[in-house]
């Protein structure tokens, strides 16, 4: 089997349902990814209940073209999923020895609810799925992404814009986006702010204490010696390179100049 056909090829799907309105299971370099049909297109709106019957009718059906454990990658689009609706994908997932490890969503309350789970998530911009050759002038960053949880070990969020995180990042979690990033809390896993490639974008924490911070291309690791006292701080790029500086000494006005 081609690794990027889809898995299933179920005959038995009801009448007068089209493609976008089916839950889809694919397999791609080595992972199972789960297409739910977009929410802006599906006429005659799905309830939850016949999305979630769906979901299990394609795990069940036929030979599993998986292996135990496969890492999945939820590619929930437009979708609006609550942490109840997360976990209950989980569980079905789980019945069927697949792993949910990985949320791609369009809706900031499916990726706030996904990130508060534990989940890896990941929050592009709508645009990015369009086929455009057009040249098209830089697009504006998304709103900031706002959330209230601790980035654990192998949790990573990625958002095209502003991430404002109340909790720490532990080592082994990462924060990506494509504007400033803001914990408040301790920092010590992985920050990459400016991940687009602006080199004006800020990683502020109120303990800075990184496995690794990058800033568009520029990339700075923690000090081997621990502080003793923290205060809050802000890296930035200067000269092609990182600098740290207190947060309380750090001029924000001269941003961008």
């Amino acid at each position: 089997m081609d690794p990027e056909t889809e898995l299933s090829q179920d005959t038995s799907k009801p009448p007068g349902l089209n493609l976008h309105q089916q839950v889809r299971l694919k397999s791609e370099a080595g992972q199972v990814l789960l297409l739910l049909p977009p929410q802006s297109e599906t006429a005659g709106e799905l309830t939850w209940q016949e999305l979630w019957q769906q979901l299990k009718h394609r795990l069940n059906a036929g030979d599993r073209f998986w292996q135990p454990d496969t890492t999945v990658i939820l590619q929930a689009g437009d979708r609006l999923l609550d942490s109840r609706q997360l976990q209950e994908l989980d569980d079905a997932l789980q019945e069927a020895q697949l792993a949910l490890q990985r949320v791609s969503t369009y809706r900031r309350q499916t990726a706030v609810a996904a990130a508060t789970a534990g989940y890896c998530v990941e929050q592009p911009s709508p645009e990015d799925s369009l086929q455009n050759s057009l040249a098209t002038p830089p697009k504006a960053l998304a709103e900031p992404l706002y959330l209230n949880t601790t980035v654990r070990s192998g949790t990573e969020i990625r958002h095209p814009g502003t991430v404002v995180l109340v909790g720490d990042v532990n080592p082994g979690g990462a924060v990506i986006a494509e504007g400033d990033i803001l914990v408040w809390g301790r920092l010590r896993g992985i920050a990459h702010a400016g991940a687009a490639g602006n080199p004006q974008c800020l990683i502020m924490a109120l303990q800075m204490d990184p496995t690794q911070i990058r800033i568009a291309n520029a990339v700075a690791r923690a000090p081997s010696d621990k502080l003793l006292d923290y205060y809050p701080e802000v890296a930035y790029v200067a000269n092609r390179a990182i600098r740290i500086s207190r947060a309380a000494d750090f001029n924000f006005a001269s941003r961008g100049r």
